[in-house]
């Protein structure tokens, strides 16, 4: 696994507020984009978005196992 620095000043308005967000990390941007994908499509509609996504990427680490990755 790569190591990547992520500088990100996330701002998101809301009928009712904003919210910000400053991730330093991809894990953290991952969370964060899940976090507004669930609050704007709801849970059903944020795991079909994602589950699209990782379509994409399902052969690119064919014959390594998670364990493998760390």
């Amino acid at each position: 696994m790569s190591t990547v620095s992520i500088t990100a000043d996330i701002k998101v308005l809301w009928p009712k507020g904003h919210s910000s967000y400053s991730p330093g990390s991809s894990e953290e941007l991952a969370l964060i984009s899940i976090d507004l994908l669930v609050k704007t499509m709801g849970t059903q509609g944020a795991q079909k978005f994602i589950e699209q996504v990782l379509e994409r990427y399902q052969n690119e680490h064919k014959g390594t196992s998670d364990t493998d990755r760390e």
